[in-house]
């Protein structure tokens, strides 16, 4: 049976409600150089009623893990209702397992979406993990952008303490993602969106100190608020170092597409260049670069929608004024609709909704192919049936973060939960080895951007 008639009796079985069936041959669900290390079919509640999602119930958000091994704690926020975060430890990444349970007061009151952007921070010693919320304007905490908990004692869960938050009642609606990052000028950030024109960035060391203005020390606009069909004009950030111009940049994907500013005044962000008019892209969704921030890796969220990737170096050299053609493209199927993903050269790790989770390299960015893959959701796909329109191939792996020091690899599956892998010949990654800065989405939290100490160059001989 080929793929294309296979998927179309899968959406005729969904759209008939017969028994689901697996959607690999036995052996065939993941690639043999993908290893599962450890799996948690995380447990409670349903998100029934989400649009474009046909009425499935769905759980499981974003993932993000700890980067330092003797820190070995991965948190995984759970929308729907109850909207609830877990603290995974991977202390044994063969037996990984809930370590603590947060529940949110009055359940049956907050409504969808909840919890769904995690991150964590450290500062001054200690660790944070930060979480964004959107609860709907019919109940309580619409106005909860984040809540901030001190998890510096873990694994004693009895140490967790709630020591934060950030609320916004003249933009409720919550932060739908949140990034952290390590300022060169030493402030420990977070980027967030709003259900506004505006990103804001956020002191964490001057929230905790219980600063009048939360921590907010600057606002990155998107300068196309007109397009996009959506009041948050900013889906998603990535905050990286340029080395080279020694500046710290912002790429924000959302409204009209992509743009890059340079933060490094946080009070004055600067645009820099723009990835917009793009075709097949009116809205941009996620964006990771590479560690010398010339090549951007962008993703719009819609049906048949692959990743692009974009040379940006036409951009941040004044050559245009914005970059409407990407240099290559990678999707994991021709119907599909790949989602979040993490970039260490030259691999990308995506979690790509109902294909599961998949890694391609872009060594070569205008030839980039895949090279793992293993299918966390393994049901029938129905394109376009559960999708009611262009975001259809969901839901499935929504959630990728990757472990610099060992290679460990997470993937949160909206309907099948917590999954540890690891890939055969990635043992860890670490820019200076590829003869590329240190840089990536794990912050160097102690040493500052591209701070690390640089190990002896890989020889490819």
């Amino acid at each position: 049976m080929t793929g294309r008639i296979a998927r179309a009796f899968a959406g005729l079985s969904i759209a008939l409600a017969l028994p689901a069936l697996a959607q690999h041959a036995p052996g065939e669900q993941g690639s043999r150089n993908v290893k599962i290390m450890s799996h948690i079919p995380l447990p409670g509640g349903g998100n029934k009623g989400v649009p474009n999602l046909g009425g499935i119930e769905i759980r499981t958000a974003d993932v993000e893990m700890e980067q330092e091994l003797s820190r070995p704690y991965a948190y995984v926020p759970m929308w729907g209702t109850p909207s609830q975060i877990h603290i995974i430890s991977l202390k044994d990444p063969a037996r990984a397992k809930i370590l603590y349970t947060w529940t949110v007061d009055n359940v049956e009151l907050h409504q969808t979406a909840g919890a769904l952007a995690p991150a964590y921070v450290k500062t001054h010693g200690r660790y944070y993990f930060v979480n964004g919320f959107q609860y709907g304007r019919g109940g309580p905490d619409n106005d909860l952008g984040a809540i901030v908990w001190d998890v510096t004692g873990l694994p004693d869960t009895s140490t967790i303490k709630e020591v934060a938050r950030i609320r916004h009642p003249e933009i409720p609606g919550g932060f739908h993602e949140i990034f952290a990052y390590k300022h060169s000028s030493g402030a420990p950030l977070i980027v967030a969106t709003t259900q506004s024109a505006y990103g804001h960035l956020y002191d964490v060391d001057k929230l905790l100190a219980k600063d009048p203005n939360q921590g907010l020390v600057g606002k990155v606009l998107v300068p196309d608020t007109a397009n996009g069909g959506s009041s948050r004009a900013f889906h998603d950030f990535y905050v990286a170092y340029d080395a080279a111009t020694k500046r710290d940049v912002l790429y924000g994907a959302g409204a009209g597409g992509f743009y890059v500013y340079d933060i490094t005044d946080l009070a004055n962000p600067k645009l820099l260049t723009s990835v917009t008019g793009m075709a097949g892209m009116q809205r941009g969704h996620s964006i990771q670069t590479t560690p010398d921030a010339r090549y951007t890796v962008v993703q719009s969220e819609y049906q048949w929608a692959p990743i692009r990737i974009v040379d940006l170096k036409p951009g941040l050299e004044g050559t245009v004024k914005n970059i409407s053609r990407p240099i290559g493209a990678w999707t994991a199927s021709w119907d599909g609709n790949p989602h979040n993903y993490e970039v260490r050269w030259p691999y990308v790790f995506v979690a790509a909704f109902e294909d599961g989770f998949h890694v391609f390299n872009m060594m070569d960015p205008t030839n980039p192919y895949t090279v793992g893959y293993y299918d966390t959701y393994d049901k029938p796909h129905a394109p376009g049936a559960l999708g009611q329109g262009l975001v259809g191939g969901m839901p499935g792996a929504w959630g990728a973060d990757v472990r610099n020091a060992d290679g460990v690899i997470v993937i949160s599956d909206m309907l099948t939960g917590f999954w540890a892998f690891k890939m055969d010949g990635f043992d860890g990654w670490n820019g200076h080895q590829w003869g590329l800065p240190n840089i990536s989405s794990a912050q160097d939290w102690d040493n500052g951007p591209d701070g690390a100490p640089k190990p002896q160059k890989v020889s490819l001989r």
